[in-house]
C-alpha cells in the first residue's frame, strides 16, 4: 500500500520528543519504536497508508492472514475454511476468540466487517468486495459468503489489514467517528491512546486469542520526522527501534555494535506520480519523454546507495505475475527531446512537491530535476510539509511526486485495481485512462486459469509501461534498525511487523 500521509508536529511536540531521555526506551517489556509520520484513523477502510496498516495488523486480527515468508495464507480468526465446487461460496469456521474488552468475536461481526467495507460510502476499498454477494452467520462460528462469481484473488483479498474485523455492537453503538479514534480490536495489542502527532501507546491484549505468544508488555509507535534524529535516538538508547533508516546511514549503522540494522525483503516500489488531469502530461508522448529523460540507474547508485534496484513494473520483482521482460527505457535525453518535439509541446515546466525532512525523496528530486533539465523541460520542486502532500496529490495539486507502495496481499489484484482499475482512487491519484488497461483489470479479477491470469496481467503491465502511467523509479528492502538487546524485530515483504513474537530483553 501506499504511503505518506503525515501530520504536522509543534515545536512543544518536537521538543518533548527530543527530550525524552532513556526512560522510554527503558521501560520494561515496551518497544518503543520510532516512525516518520503519524497515523491518520484507526478505522480499517477509511485509510490507504502503510502508517495505519502497520499498526492495524497488530490492534485488529484478520479472516486469514499472510504467513512471515509474505507468501502463503494461513489462519487467522477463521480457524479453518471450505470453498464450494463452483468457486462461488466459501464456509469460515471461527475460531473461539475475543476482542479486547472480553466480548466474543462472531461470525456476524465478520459479515458486518466484509459488508461495510463493501457498502461504506467512505470505504477506499469498495471496489475489491464488491464480488461479494452475501456475507452472513449461519451461528456463532460459522460464517458463510457467497459471491457474484469466482474471483481468483478474494481469499487473498481477505487478508488485507483493511478488512481487518471489527465489533459490530462497538461500531453501531459508538459510532464511526468513535472508532477512528479509539477501536475495539481483537489483536495481540490495543490501544491505550493516541496523542497526535506525537505518538501511538498500545499495550498487550490479554484477550488476544494467541496472548501466550507475546512477549512485549506494549509498543510506542513514536512520530519523528526527521531522518537523521531518528537514528540518533536509536543509536542513544533513547529509543528501541526505527524505521526507515535513510540510505545513506546503513553502512554507518551497521559498523554499530549495540544495534541491528534488518534489510527485509519488500514488496516496496518507488514511482514518480505524474498527474494527467494536466493536459500536456495526459499525452503519452510526454509521459514517454518524461520517462526515457530520467536515469533510474543513476538514482539507485546516488539516492539508494546501490540498495536500491531499477523498476521495471509496477508489480514488484519477486511477486506474483511479476513481467520479468517488461520494458525498461534506455536513457536517452536527447530522445526524450525528439519526443516532445513531436508532441509539440516546448519550454515544458512542471511543478514537483517533494516532503520536507525525507533525505531519499530529496535527493532523488535533486537529481530528476537535473536530468529533465537535459531534455529541455524545467522542474520546480516545491518542498512541502509532509501533512499536506498526501491532500495536494488527492487534490490534484501537483505535476510530479514522488510515492512508493508495498502489497499488502499475496495476490496482484490489489495494487492493480488501486493503481489501473480506474476506481475512486482515480488510479492512484495520477487520473491515467485508458479503456482496455479498465477492462483486463476487471477481467483478471475473475479469470479462475492461472495461465490465462498471466498472460492478462502481463498484457496490462506492458500497456502501462508503454503508456508511462507513472514513471517506475526502484525496487529496494526496507530498512529498519534496532537495538542489540530487542529480539525477533521483523518485517515480512508484505510490511507485516509480527511485534507479537519480538522480545526485549
Amino acid at each position: 500500500m501506499l504511503k505518506k500521509k503525515w501530520l504536522s508536529i509543534g515545536a512543544a511536540s518536537i521538543f518533548a520528543l527530543l527530550t525524552l531521555g532513556t526512560s522510554m526506551a527503558e521501560a520494561d517489556g515496551v518497544l518503543t519504536i520510532g516512525r516518520r509520520e503519524d497515523g491518520t484513523t484507526f478505522d480499517p477502510i477509511k485509510t490507504t497508508q502503510n502508517v495505519d496498516f502497520w499498526v492495524f495488523s497488530n490492534i485488529f486480527d484478520v479472516l486469514v492472514r499472510v504467513d512471515k515468508t509474505g507468501t502463503r495464507l494461513e489462519p487467522g480468526i477463521a480457524e479453518s475454511w471450505e470453498v464450494s465446487g463452483d468457486g462461488l461460496t466459501y464456509t469460515f469456521k471461527i475460531r473461539d476468540a475475543k476482542f479486547s474488552d472480553g466480548s466474543a468475536v462472531t461470525a456476524k461481526d465478520a459479515a458486518f466487517s466484509l459488508t461495510r467495507i463493501r457498502d461504506n460510502e467512505g470505504s477506499l476499498w469498495a471496489d475489491s468486495y464488491k464480488v461479494i454477494k452475501t456475507a452472513e452467520a449461519a451461528d456463532d462460528h460459522t460464517l458463510v459468503i457467497t459471491l457474484t462469481q469466482p474471483a481468483a484473488p478474494f481469499l487473498a483479498s481477505l487478508a488485507m489489514p483493511g478488512a481487518s474485523i471489527l465489533s459490530e455492537k462497538s461500531v453501531t453503538e459508538l459510532g464511526e467517528e468513535a472508532i477512528a479514534e479509539k477501536p475495539l480490536g481483537s489483536g495481540a495489542f490495543e490501544l491505550v491512546e493516541w496523542k497526535r502527532g506525537d505518538k501511538v501507546v498500545l499495550k498487550k491484549n490479554p484477550n488476544f486469542w494467541e496472548a501466550d505468544r507475546v512477549k512485549l508488555d506494549g509498543v510506542e509507535w513514536v512520530s519523528i520526522p526527521d531522518d537523521n534524529t531518528r537514528m540518533l535516538k536509536v543509536q542513544a538508547g533513547e529509543l528501541d527501534a526505527a524505521i526507515f533508516v535513510p540510505f545513506s546511514r546503513i553502512a554507518e549503522l551497521q559498523k554499530d555494535a549495540s544495534l541491528s540494522v534488518h534489510l527485509d525483503p519488500s514488496t516496496r516500489e518507488d514511482h514518480l506520480l505524474i498527474n494527467q488531469r494536466n493536459e500536456i502530461l495526459a499525452k503519452v508522448p510526454v509521459r514517454q519523454a518524461l520517462d526515457m529523460a530520467i536515469d533510474k540507474q543513476a538514482i539507485v547508485d546516488t539516492a539508494t546507495f546501490g540498495f536500491g534496484e531499477v523498476a521495471n513494473s509496477y508489480v514488484p520483482k519477486g511477486a506474483l505475475y511479476h513481467n520479468d521482460g517488461n520494458l525498461q527505457r534506455p536513457y536517452d535525453p536527447e530522445g526524450a527531446r525528439k519526443l516532445l518535439e513531436g508532441a509539440g509541446v516546448s519550454d515544458l515546466s512542471l511543478s514537483f512537491i517533494v516532503d520536507t525532512g525525507d533525505e531519499v525523496q530529496e535527493q532523488t528530486a535533486i537529481l530528476i530535476q537535473e536530468q529533465l533539465a537535459k531534455a529541455g523541460i524545467t522542474v520546480n520542486i516545491a518542498k512541502v510539509d509532509p501533512s499536506s502532500s498526501w491532500q495536494m496529490e488527492v487534490d490534484g495539486e501537483y505535476d510530479l511526486a514522488i510515492n512508493y507502495w508495498t502489497n499488502d496481499v499475496i495476490d496482484p489484484d490489489q495494487k492493480t485495481t488501486f493503481v489501473l482499475g480506474h476506481d475512486a482512487n482515480n488510479n492512484y491519484m495520477t487520473h491515467y485512462q485508458n479503456d482496455k488497461v479498465k477492462e483486463l483489470v476487471a477481467a483478471a479479477r475473475v479469470e479462475m486459469d492461472p495461465a490465462k491470469r498471466e498472460a492478462m496481467y502481463i498484457e496490462i503491465q506492458t500497456i502501462a509501461k508503454d503508456e508511462a502511467h507513472w514513471i517506475d523509479l526502484y525496487y529496494s528492502p526496507y530498512r529498519n534498525v534496532s537495538r542489540k538487546n530487542i529480539e525477533g524485530f521483523y518485517q515480512n515483504p508484505l510490511g507485516r511487523f509480527f511485534l507479537e513474537d519480538t522480545v526485549k530483553n
